[in-house]
């Protein structure tokens, strides 16, 4: 079995919007493109390179592969992640039948990516990492598809944007597994699933009629 490991650079508010640069994706006239870079230290770099040092294949939603492909081929040689990048495996989401990956050792996860990804997650080989892709993120986590999410919650807020989680997401328990912060105040936090949700009660055994009440007008 593989394990499907989303890896997110989010904003306190939760927004995962562009992060790289400016016009890395300003639809919906999103205005703060390249908000990451202002944060990223040695710290979060080290959390990076722990990921990317165990075996994994890309799992990419379509715009995200595009920025990709546009950018780590031809990036500086002495960064190692282009090379990485180029080596490993990458499946790609899209709803166009008709698209063609270019890049090297890419290839698009069909009609059906969600029995796709269930296919890769059954059989063998490395562990499938996420990169970007908010869109196909949440396809991920209504499927209940997710096994462990690594987390970069940076110390901004920026309001409108696309999100790390929909509404639609699976209701699932999560451990924390380790968690750290950096010299610039970057939280990361690694979780993995833990069963169902669990729920409990801070009210009286006997509701006061005031909290009768207050149940009644909320209908």
């Amino acid at each position: 079995m593989r394990k499907l490991i989303v890896s997110a650079f989010i904003s306190l508010d939760g927004v995962m919007q562009a992060p790289g640069g400016p016009q890395e994706d300003p639809i919906g006239g999103f205005r703060f493109g390249g908000w990451v870079a202002p944060y990223f230290d040695e710290t979060a770099g080290a959390v990076i390179d722990e990921l990317f040092a165990r075996p994994f294949d890309l799992l990419l939603g379509r715009k995200t592969y595009d920025i990709f492909a546009a950018h780590w081929p031809y990036a500086d040689a002495n960064d190692p992640i282009g090379p990485l990048f180029d080596r490993v495996t990458k499946y790609v989401a899209t709803r166009n039948p008709a698209f063609r990956t270019t890049w090297q050792n890419s290839r698009t996860l069909g009609a059906d990516a969600v029995a796709a990804v269930k296919a890769l997650k059954g059989g063998d080989g490395p562990d499938l990492l996420t990169q970007g892709s908010p869109d196909f993120l949440r396809t991920l986590f209504e499927n209940d598809l997710v096994d462990e999410i690594n987390v970069f919650v940076f110390p901004v807020i920026l309001g409108k944007g696309k999100r790390l989680f929909g509404d639609a997401s699976f209701p699932r328990a999560l451990t924390l597994e380790s968690s750290r912060t950096s010299q610039n105040g970057i939280v990361i936090s690694r979780y993995t699933r833990a069963g169902d949700v669990a729920t409990g009660s801070f009210e009286f055994d006997t509701p006061t009629e005031a909290e009768l009440e207050r149940r009644r007008n909320l209908t």
